[in-house]
């Protein structure tokens, strides 16, 4: 079995992930989302949304229609669906997610109760076209943004089982389709079983996150159960293509901790492809959005980098500790600290910076002030603000003009 270090895998992790190598930037934003596997969607936008904060960590500053069309084109390109949470999804994908399309059909219920009508939703579609929720009375009720309307309901109960499918969006609102006319026939007449679907997927996961252990790719896939058990088979037998490996340095469950010691090893698993060439190359200083799958398991976030983490975004302001959407800086491999970011005009605000323990303060004000003007220069900002700074008097060579 390959022995790792914690610190041949952490290169490893961030080579797979696109952030070094001498492949990482070919392609483009959508060879970035193959390579990925599954880019994650959220609706809250600082600075930018999500899924272009994930293209610019490790692209660089591409124009946003850029990012826009890689995700959302026509022919389709990609779709939308659940896989660590709501993603966007290359479309060659599609066949891979029956098993969760079948999953939702034999429940019969979303979180909501599917409304009794839903299928003159779908001969709506069928008859008109592409449609929003706009074109059939809107998203809500009018209530807290969980009080869907139903023909929202509908729509989402739909794509959940495969019979509407989103591959593009229009003012970020998702553009509902018949599966059938936006996904190609090739790919809609693959047949695959649930273990056929989630070897191919593990193995996607596997590549996607370099070294991971059992619990990183449950978490990439969110899969229980049967589906979880059928992951264990596509490990165990080697359908999944990807080798056990040991980091010394891992805890061998759970969260990375003091307690743990550097003899500590975890059992992983690694693509073989991976280990079997040379990491090299470097990767400038970059925020990373809280949603990207560099860092969207704590757990394993801590494992990697010894970073604890916690997006307190929904904390009481009171009780923030970093602030409301606070994004890791990445410089020199590492993880060496925090920003909550904001924009006024055309000044890039840092509400709070912090810089984690036990990295040698030059480096670290180098890579966070690149990482600040870089960003600024990215959102049209010319200026940058530091409101709050857990070592005042680095502030001068922080807000410095480069």
């Amino acid at each position: 079995m390959t022995e790792l270090t914690a610190d041949e895998a952490r290169r490893l992790v961030l080579r797979a992930q696109g952030f070094i190598g001498a492949e990482a930037r070919k392609g483009g934003p959508h060879a970035m989302l193959r390579r990925l596997g599954a880019v994650q969607l959220d609706t809250v936008s600082v600075l930018a949304r999500s899924h272009e904060l994930v293209a610019y960590a490790r692209l660089g500053a591409l124009g946003r229609p850029a990012v826009e069309r890689a995700y959302w084109d026509q022919p389709a390109r990609s779709f939308e669906y659940w896989c660590h949470a709501a993603c966007i999804l290359p479309i060659e994908n599609w066949p891979l997610f029956a098993f969760r399309r079948r999953a939702y059909r034999e429940r019969g219920l979303r979180w909501h109760e599917v409304p009794k009508d839903v299928d003159k939703l779908l001969d709506q579609v069928r008859a008109s076209g592409p449609i929003t929720t706009a074109d059939v009375g809107g998203a809500k009720n009018g209530g807290p943004w969980w009080d869907w309307s139903d023909s929202k309901i509908g729509l989402e109960w739909l794509l959940d089982i495969g019979e509407l499918v989103c591959t593009r969006r229009v003012g970020w609102r998702r553009v509902y389709d018949l599966a059938e006319r936006a996904v190609p026939a090739d790919l809609l007449a693959e047949d695959l079983t649930d273990q056929e679907c989630i070897t191919r997927l593990v193995a996607i996961a596997g590549r996607s996150l370099g070294v991971a252990t059992r619990a990183d790719l449950v978490d990439f896939l969110r899969v229980r159960n049967q589906h979880a058990a059928m992951l264990d088979e596509a490990l165990n037998s080697g359908a999944a293509g990807l080798v056990p490996v040991t980091v010394t340095g891992w805890p061998p469950t759970g969260r990375a901790s003091a307690s743990t010691g550097a003899a500590a090893a975890a059992t992983a698993w690694a693509d073989p492809a991976l280990l079997a060439t040379e990491t090299r190359g470097r990767h400038r200083a970059t925020l990373v959005s809280p949603f990207d799958s560099l860092i969207w398991h704590r757990g394993r976030t801590s494992r990697v980098f010894g970073f604890d983490y916690t997006l307190e975004l929904y904390v009481p302001k009171a009780k923030r500790v970093h602030g409301y959407f606070t994004m890791p800086v990445l410089a020199g491999g590492r993880l060496i600290g925090r920003v909550d970011p904001a924009r006024e005009g055309t000044t890039f605000v840092a509400r709070q910076v912090s810089l984690e323990p036990g990295i040698p303060t030059a480096k670290a004000v180098e890579g966070l002030r690149a990482a600040l003007w870089e960003a600024a220069s990215w959102v049209g900002c010319d200026s940058v603000r530091i409101e709050r700074l857990d070592q005042p008097h680095l502030l001068p060579h922080l807000t410095r003009t480069p």
